[in-house]
């Protein structure tokens, strides 16, 4: 190791307080004006609209310098590989959302050329998600129940479902939910709302989609059994189709069971080869595309329909859907819907892309990226598609085979739309069940994230908490009503941790202008006769008055007793000379004599011992260095304060106050005639050496720093 090298300092200069602070070093006061401020904002010049036009449209900034020799081949493996994968994912995550299967390949081409033209990451794969997928099912048969398109069949005389009619209107609800949520997000972008992911904590989103998945694995197990359980929705849906499929198992079709059975153990074999064989292969076997080839010319030879009553993807219209205007008669019972859509397809988009921009050293704009998104859903809403984000498997896959740029995004639009117009149709004999089975394989990444909970346990016990807690709430309450509720509860353990700060008495490292928690360090002492007292949060209404019992436990002294005590000494000093000059007038008046003004000299008076309490700080000082707001009752708890001990002749001083808290104590209405600004200090020390000076002359004091090691490496 190598040997630190001490060096030393030495800081001659006066104590300075804040005044004195901004005199030295010229503070600026000029601030535009509100007026100024919106000029400025609609002002515009030439080179201002080129940042804004290439801001708006990405791609006009870098494909222009696209680096043809260094990407071109990269990207065209990854556009392929990408596009292989969105064929069997596009189709099995529109079964989630309960389209067909269809709608999955037009939402993996529709929305990845338009992020293609606005995003800003260079790396994630646009397209159907599974979260987003089950939340849009959620919705669909919400809104369009089986039960609402049970018609009368006269050949078998018993209700039948009329799929066509159903699937129509279920596509009509999903396209509208979908262009809705991209309204929000097209919305929030231009207000600059890309702050709104700050709210969703990495424990939050991980508890979140792992809630999301289970949802996911109960909503497919219809597919995996041959069953047609009764859908349910609200709270504890989960638990009762649940119970629900419990009591259909003894209905299973035997061959449906087989074939996902099969296909799940392939799948899991292949994929643990192919991760095998990772690092030897040049592109990652298409396993998936592999499995729904050979299930499909199984299904088609041996006619799994017919002799085993197999349910399978059915007929897949070639070609693409015209455009078509959402139906806004849906927006009023949609919009709870469509905001939680725009929120997690954004945060889990931000989440990943950051991700990326940190690895490759580029910049991810988050309000822009609400902005691609949100047009890439109110787009795809209008050619019929579900609500995208990007799916970390397949982005995955596009960084690893070589995809520099979102030029690999497009090449995968392509190849879905060749398939989408000429070979789509070879794929309507292919099993649900095989796509079902592809679903449970690729969410074994998402179960994976139970492992977390033991890590945060031993990193951070309410982190893991939010985890857990989000988890049931996503399960119990489903996933959109599970959002919200999950954000709720991560915001209320934010304020409950600022309700229960630390609260510190600091010392003095020996030989140091450095000031540490006595509590924490053997050889620190505070100084003699000065409290230095320090909370680590910041002061508002929630704490307001912890903050001030603190206080009083941490200085020993109970001060509205103290007041009180003090006020009854000098009520009782009043009423004695009261009496007593009463008593003195009329004993002159006996005599005959004029009373006069003065009378003291014949006056009992009870004398106040004006002597300081030696177990009593003299002086207190309010370290403010983690305040970075005060709101007007942080502002009149301080006030408070220094006119309650100043009562007992305790002086109060403030240091390190940053300067936006500042600003609250002028705004607020802090100082006056008695109480100045000279009560700030720029440090503790200065603030010590201010309490410790007898006349308090703060220009006849020095502050001087001498030999303080400092330890470099």
């Amino acid at each position: 190791m190598e040997e630190r090298k001490q060096m030393a300092y030495s800081v001659h200069r006066e104590i300075l307080d804040e005044g004195e602070v901004n005199e030295i070093a010229q503070k600026s006061y000029s601030q535009l004006s509100l007026c100024d401020k919106a000029k400025d904002s609609v002002s515009c010049s030439g080179p201002r609209l080129k940042n804004c036009m290439l801001g708006t449209v990405p791609v006009l900034r870098w494909l222009p310098r696209y680096a043809f020799r260094e990407n071109a081949l990269g990207d065209l493996i990854s556009g392929i590989s990408v596009g292989i994968m969105q064929l069997p994912q596009g189709m099995a995550y529109a079964l989630l959302a309960a389209v067909p299967p269809v709608f999955g390949l037009y939402s993996s081409f529709y929305p990845v050329l338009i992020y293609f033209i606005f995003g800003t990451s260079m790396h994630i794969s646009i397209g159907t998600y599974a979260v987003m997928s089950v939340m849009i099912g959620g919705v669909t048969e919400r809104l369009a129940p089986d039960s609402a398109f049970m018609i009368w069949d006269n050949v078998t005389n018993g209700s039948t479902i009329d799929f066509v009619a159903r699937d129509a209107e279920r596509v009509r609800v999903a396209a509208a939910v979908t262009f809705l949520s991209g309204i929000f997000q097209i919305l929030l972008g231009l207000v600059q709302f890309g702050f709104v992911v700050t709210y969703l904590s990495e424990p939050l989103v991980r508890g979140y989609t792992t809630g999301a998945a289970i949802h996911v694995i109960v909503s497919q197990l219809k597919y995996t059994f041959g069953i047609s359980p009764t859908r349910f929705s609200g709270p504890l849906s989960l638990i009762y189709t649940v119970l629900e499929i419990c009591s259909l198992l003894p209905k299973t079709n035997i061959g449906t069971l087989v074939v996902s059975i099969i296909c799940i153990t392939c799948l899991i074999l292949a994929k643990e080869l192919n991760g095998y064989l990772s690092k030897k292969l040049p592109v990652p076997m298409p396993i998936e595309l592999i499995a729904i080839v050979i299930a499909t010319v199984i299904s088609w030879q041996v006619d799994l329909v017919g002799n085993y009553g197999v349910d399978v993807v059915g007929k897949i219209p070639s070609g693409l859907q015209p455009p078509v205007l959402p139906a806004t008669s849906l927006f009023g019972q949609l919009i709870g819907d469509a905001f939680a859509l725009s929120v997690v397809g954004y945060g889990i988009a931000i989440s990943l892309g950051r991700i990326f921009a940190l690895k490759y050293g580029y910049k991810v704009d988050s309000n822009q990226e609400l902005i691609a998104l949100g047009l890439s859903n109110s787009i795809g809403g209008i050619f019929q598609c579900i609500a995208i984000s990007c799916s970390m498997s397949r982005s995955l896959v596009q960084e690893s085979t070589g995809g520099r740029t979102q030029i690999a995004g497009a090449l995968s639009a392509i190849v879905i739309l060749f398939i989408t117009l000429w070979i789509g149709q070879l794929f309507e004999d292919l099993p649900k069940a095989v796509l079902a089975a592809i679903i449970f394989v690729n969410l074994h990444g998402m179960m994976k994230q139970f492992m977390d909970i033991p890590a945060l346990w031993r990193s951070n016990k309410v982190d893991m908490l939010v985890w857990v807690v989000t988890f049931l709430f996503t399960l119990l309450l489903n996933p959109d009503l599970g959002l919200a509720a999950s954000i709720g509860f991560s915001l209320l353990t934010v304020i409950f941790r600022t309700q229960l700060p630390n609260y510190s008495v600091l010392g003095q490292v020996p030989g140091t202008n450095i000031y540490k928690p006595v509590e924490e360090y053997n050889q620190v002492k505070p100084p003699p006769g000065i409290l230095i007292f320090r909370s680590s949060a910041t002061l508002y209404f929630a704490n307001a008055e912890l903050y001030q019992d603190a206080l009083g436990e941490k200085s020993g002294i109970d001060i509205t007793k103290v007041l009180s005590i003090k006020k009854k000494l000098e009520a009782k000093r009043k009423r004695h000379e009261k009496k007593n000059a009463k008593k003195a007038i009329k004993e002159l008046k006996k005599k005959g004599e004029e009373p006069e003004m003065e009378l003291e000299k014949d006056i009992a008076v009870i004398e106040v011992d004006n002597e300081p309490d030696p177990t009593l700080p003299r002086a207190i000082i309010l370290d403010l260095s983690p305040v970075n707001f005060l709101d007007t009752v942080g502002v009149k708890t301080l006030r408070s304060i220094h006119k309650d001990y100043r009562e007992i002749d305790i002086e109060v001083v403030f240091a390190c106050c940053q300067p936006g808290v500042v600003d609250n104590l002028q705004t607020g209405g802090f100082f006056n005639d008695k109480v100045t600004k000279p009560c700030l200090f720029a440090t503790v020390h200065d603030a010590v050496l201010y309490c410790q000076s007898d006349k308090k002359q703060r220009e006849k004091v020095v502050v001087l720093e001498e030999d303080f090691k400092a330890t470099q490496f």
